[in-house]
């Protein structure tokens, strides 16, 4: 079976090039920082999106997750999560998101990003059974420990994990 991501991570690469050159100045060494930025940010477009309804308050999580983490401003956090929301439209799944986040982020930041998600699926104080199914994948994806991602969840919901 060919690995899919050798088509969607060129892609992904123009598309967050092309974003980051009209947005933000660009610098060596870059483009994989942003990629990783745009993989991560994806996850949290699908935490909004997988219920089928995207409410503001989960969209207002995404954002503050995003700008929180990447020290964006408003505006670029929202381009991102514009530029996240078309990629997780074209993807046919997780891993290309998940792969570059194993393959560069720590389990302590891995840990993190399963804790914005959760923040972004509990933002409407509701967790619908989508939303636990797409925890539990990327948790699984992600290689995060089940006693880390519980702790994690916990946190989100303001609980000391």
């Amino acid at each position: 079976m060919a690995d899919c991501t050798a088509f969607a991570e060129p892609r992904m690469l123009r598309a967050l090039k092309d974003f980051f050159d009209r947005n933000i100045a660009p610098g060596p060494g870059r483009d994989e920082r942003h990629a990783i930025e745009l993989a991560t940010a994806a996850l949290l477009v699908e935490t909004l999106r997988i219920d089928a309804e995207i409410r503001e308050p989960e969209r207002a999580a995404a954002l503050a997750a995003v700008r929180g983490k990447f020290g964006m401003s408003d505006a670029e956090a929202d381009a991102l999560l514009d530029l996240a929301e078309q990629e997780v439209r074209q993807a046919t799944g997780y891993f290309q998101f998940t792969s570059l986040i194993n393959r560069h982020f720590t389990m302590d930041q891995k840990i993190r990003v399963i804790e914005l998600m959760w923040s972004v699926a509990w933002a409407d104080d509701e967790l619908s059974a989508h939303e636990r199914h797409l925890m539990r994948k990327i948790v699984d994806l992600l290689h995060v420990p089940h006693g880390d991602a519980v702790a994690a969840q916990a946190r989100a919901r303001g609980g000391d994990g």
